[in-house]
């Protein structure tokens, strides 16, 4: 009798030979030459526990517990969320579901944690997600909720974890859950993070994103470890019934003389490097062969330097700041959120203007004290650095200003979903992107378009 059983991030397959051909026919599975028994990663279980169904082979499956949760919620779904929950599940239960910044991607959770009924572990990227998904799951099914993380490691049959505590205990509780969620399902491309994926048991897996696709292509990892993409809707499909309306508009300030001359200069040192080295920077692998040649290249640190000050310059315009003074006078009476790429820049910004500042150097009692005083109406603008991008619950704004960025398509969503919950007066959401013009900021912004 074939016997599987989790154990160390893999699922042990005991009675089979190993000249048992169906070793090599099972799915993931191979021979332990040291345990002397058959293994398979732990993420192949599904698969493998269908293949044996197939072909009619008897086997004892201890895999898993024999445990069923009791839950229901609160939530009326959506007509969009009840699609994508019944795409997840023509799809047995796994895969990826793509929404905007504010869509409701918890309620998917929340609805299929509750119809499963299985011990379930959902993963998160950040404390602040990692709270905000424990307080959600304590209000909606009234039960214990355990913890990966943010100082305490307690295991419930529903338990939330960080990235990096998920990859650290995986071996010891992947077999403790029959489904697992991947909020901000993208991280996952991550080298070690996927390897957290890949020692978990759990059959039902469901990826939660705003933005699936990588540049990199490792959203094709994610969907063979998690599942493919099940459902996508844009902001544009929800705009105006479920998502507020939304206009953008670009703003082109030019350097001053000074910031010209130097960002020429840094920018022909750079542009001239790359006509002698075969490098197109196309990719961000084309960008780490640059990285890597600087180690032991002068010439091509030179370039690297000048490609830094050229996008410091740039991105930190003086008429920049100045053109923020007048879009926050003409909005004194809305909500915004000011999003730049620099910590110096949030700094000096928040000198200028008077404007309450979070960066990743912002303590997480100080920045959730601005966060609610933002929400409460005390702040009504609030600048920040890249930290506000995802994995943390923003107040509603109905104004964003882009003073500088990566100009991938992904940041991009995620600031413009900062500003997409429906507005109580039915109101439109603004967002200002402000580029310098000429340089290589402005082309990436129009690639984008």
């Amino acid at each position: 009798m074939i016997t599987l059983r989790f154990e160390d991030g893999t699922i042990r397959v005991s009675g089979l030979e190993e000249s048992d051909r169906a070793v090599e026919s099972l799915p993931g599975v191979a021979w332990d030459e040291r345990g002397l028994v058959a293994r398979a990663p732990a993420y192949r279980y599904a698969e493998l526990r269908t293949a044996l169904r197939e072909r009619d082979v008897a086997f004892e499956d201890q895999v898993l517990p024999d445990e069923r949760l009791s839950l229901s919620h609160s939530y009326d779904l959506r007509p969009y969320q009840t699609e994508a929950i019944d795409a997840w599940r023509a799809n047995d239960e796994r895969g990826v579901v793509e929404l905007p910044t504010g869509a409701g991607k918890t309620v998917l959770a929340v609805d299929a944690i509750a119809a499963l009924g299985v011990p379930t572990l959902v993963v998160v990227p950040t404390i602040d997600l990692l709270d905000q998904w424990r307080r959600e799951l304590e209000t909606e099914f009234d039960v214990p909720v355990g913890q990966f993380g943010g100082g305490e490691q307690k295991r419930e049959a529903i338990t939330v974890s960080t990235y990096d505590s998920a990859y650290f205990r995986a071996e010891d509780v992947g077999g403790d859950f029959g489904f697992v969620v991947f909020d901000e399902v993208h991280h996952l491309g991550g080298e070690g993070y996927r390897d957290a994926a890949r020692l978990l048991a759990a059959p039902a897996r469901l990826g939660l994103t705003a933005t699936f696709e990588r540049p990199d292509g490792a959203h094709e990892v994610i969907s063979d470890i998690v599942g493919p993409k099940v459902y996508e809707a844009s902001v544009d499909d929800l705009a105006g019934e479920h998502l507020a309306d939304y206009e953008v508009r670009r703003i082109e300030v030019a350097l001053s003389s000074a910031e010209r001359d130097a960002y020429d200069e840094a920018q022909g040192t750079f542009v001239d490097y790359l006509k002698h080295s075969n490098l197109s920077l196309r990719s961000g692998s084309d960008y780490r062969k640059l990285v890597m040649r600087s180690g032991t290249d002068p010439k091509a640190r030179e370039a690297l330097l000048a490609k830094q000050r050229a996008r410091r310059i740039m991105m930190n315009a003086d008429a920049k700041v100045d053109t923020l003074g007048r879009l926050l006078d003409r909005h004194r009476d809305d909500r915004v959120i000011v999003f730049t790429a620099h910590t110096d820049l949030v700094y000096r910004l928040s000198e200028r203007y008077l404007l309450p500042a979070i960066t990743s150097e912002t303590g997480t009692k100080e920045r959730r004290e601005i966060l609610e005083r933002f929400r409460d109406g005390t702040y009504s603008r609030v600048v920040t650095a890249n930290v506000l991008d995802e994995g943390v619950d923003v107040p509603d704004a109905n104004v964003a200003v882009v003073l500088a960025g990566s100009g991938s398509e992904r940041e991009f969503t995620q600031r413009l979903g900062r500003v997409l919950r429906p507005k109580r007066d039915g109101g439109r959401a603004l967002l200002y992107e402000v580029v310098s013009e000429e340089t290589a900021e402005e082309r990436v912004a129009d690639r984008r378009r």
